[in-house]
C-alpha cells in the first residue's frame, strides 16, 4: 500500500506540473503528457485491485487463510 501511495503522489504532482506547463506556454504536449500519465495510472490501479480482488477471493478456496 506505501508503494500504491508514492506512485499516486508521483503521479498526481505530474499531471498537474504538466496541466501547470500548459497554461503557461500553451503547448498542447504537456496536455498529451497528462494524459498519457493519467491512462497508465488508471491502468496501474485496475491492476492492483485486480490483484487484490484475486487475492481475497483465491486465498480461502487455497486454504490460505
Amino acid at each position: 500500500m506505501l508503494l500504491f501511495r508514492v506512485v499516486m503522489v508521483l503521479v498526481a504532482s505530474t499531471i498537474g506540473a504538466s496541466i501547470l506547463a500548459y497554461l503557461f506556454t500553451r503547448d498542447r504536449r504537456y496536455l498529451g503528457i497528462a494524459w498519457r500519465v493519467a491512462k497508465y495510472a488508471l491502468l496501474f490501479v485496475f491492476v492492483l485491485l485486480s490483484l487484490m480482488f484475486l487475492e481475497r477471493v483465491l486465498a480461502p478456496v487455497a486454504g490460505l487463510v
